[in-house]
């Protein structure tokens, strides 16, 4: 997990290298712990889930203090679960690995456990294309030859090939997910190569 990706000024995170954007679901309540700075560690706020074939960004309505995203490389998610309680909304509960910069020692960063609250409307199109996807990014590094445990480099997940899967998505009338037919930002030149912090960050 990564704060504060760069985005577009429209909110839109800056793609990576062959990164595909999958779809996008506002009207979301996303909470993370362990994060520095949030009150008590915990960071909860309103906003829109961006899915793509190497992550998933979490863009804020509004900053709390300074926090205004979250990315989470699928590849360093795990133990997600779908959760549908009686009295409550339908949610994503799972935990995700920090994104250690090269030069630190990964016995400094903490696992955060994350979770996704659907405030408005269903999630039927949301919830299989996010498991499909999870779980194809995980079938593919394997097969790769680097094991679901290595959390190398995010980045390997962009050789994911989801067209077929998308080709064959659900979409529930009740979900107000927003699936991309085509990206909604070729602009290359723009686009990331590194998960590693870049000057001047924040794009918005």
């Amino acid at each position: 997990m990564a704060l504060n990706p760069q985005l577009f000024p429209n909110g839109m995170p800056v793609p990576f290298v062959n990164e595909m954007f999958v779809l996008a679901r506002d009207g979301v309540e996303f909470e993370v712990d362990k994060i520095p700075g949030a009150p008590g560690g915990k960071f909860k706020a309103k906003g829109t889930i961006y899915l793509s074939n190497i992550r998933m960004v979490f863009v804020a309505d509004k900053p709390v203090g300074n926090i205004y995203a979250f990315d989470m490389p699928l590849l360093h998610v795990h133990g997600e679960k779908f959760n549908q309680p009686i009295f409550h909304c339908n949610n994503i509960t799972g935990f995700v690995e920090p994104v250690v910069p090269d030069d630190q020692n990964r016995a400094l960063y903490s696992t955060h456990s994350f979770k996704i609250i659907f405030k408005e409307g269903g999630c039927g199109t949301f919830i299989p294309l996010f498991f499909n996807l999870i779980n194809s990014v995980r079938q593919y590094n394997q097969h790769a030859g680097s094991g679901a445990e290595s959390h190398t480099d995010p980045l390997q997940a962009a050789q994911t090939p989801v067209d077929e899967m998308m080709r064959h998505a659900y979409v529930d009338p009740n979900d107000p997910t927003k699936i991309f037919l085509q990206q909604p930002t070729p602009e290359s030149q723009l686009r990331r190569r590194t998960y590693q912090p870049q000057p001047a960050e924040r794009a918005i």
